[in-house]
């Protein structure tokens, strides 16, 4: 049995894909969490072969939260959920150690398929996301600028994009407030842009947030 735990800010949605996934006689929903915190204390307490965790929640994002799951659990297998399409932030995903990444928007079989694939211990790429990522490799310089970002990178761009402080976001990552400014001015720089409301229209246009 396929024990599995759903990370998401959105009862409805938890809800829902525990519907779904009841109809299937090797799954099992027997976690939910609203939050990473949330998350952490399950984990620590049961075990689960899958986690779906949803990349964009109020509080910590996703991929902060994939980061401490990874760090205290480094095997577990992890499916990032989004309703961004995949190439939006599978690389910085995977980067971070999520064993796949799908759209909110798969239909029901390709979720399961995805499942059953990380719980076995496999990486599972939607076709749309591979497509991207292979072209990725093969014409770098034309992939949109954020694409280049390391995914703690990318976690510190999404807070300031929230408008949370560089002092709150340096205390949620145990780093100095000079670190997370050293971050802030690297991120900046990848992306060419001059200061956090050049970021903000910057994500907006990007789908980003």
């Amino acid at each position: 049995m396929i024990e599995i735990l759903i990370v998401d800010d959105h009862a409805i949605f938890r809800s829902g894909v525990s519907r779904l996934l009841s109809d299937e006689p090797d799954l099992r929903v027997t976690g939910e969490a609203k939050n990473g915190r949330e998350a952490i204390e399950l984990l620590r307490s049961h075990q689960y072969q899958a986690i779906l965790l949803d990349i964009n929640m109020e509080g910590r994002s996703g991929l902060e939260v994939l980061e401490r799951i990874k760090a205290e659990w480094p095997n577990q297998a992890v499916l990032m959920l989004s309703m961004y399409p995949e190439e939006q932030f599978a690389t910085q995903a995977l980067r971070a150690g999520a064993y796949g990444y799908l759209s909110k928007d798969t239909d029901a079989p390709e979720l399961v398929r995805a499942i059953r694939t990380v719980a076995s211990g496999g990486r599972y790429i939607s076709p749309n996301a591979l497509g991207g990522l292979f072209l990725n490799i093969q014409d770098a310089g034309t992939q949109p600028p954020h694409q280049q970002l390391s995914a703690r990178e990318m976690q510190i761009m999404l807070l300031i994009v929230q408008g949370v402080s560089l002092t709150e976001i340096g205390e949620r990552m145990f780093l100095s407030v000079k670190t997370i400014g050293t971050y802030r001015t690297r991120i900046l720089a990848k992306l060419g842009l001059e200061n956090n409301a050049n970021l903000v229209r910057y994500a907006l246009s990007h789908g980003l947030s």
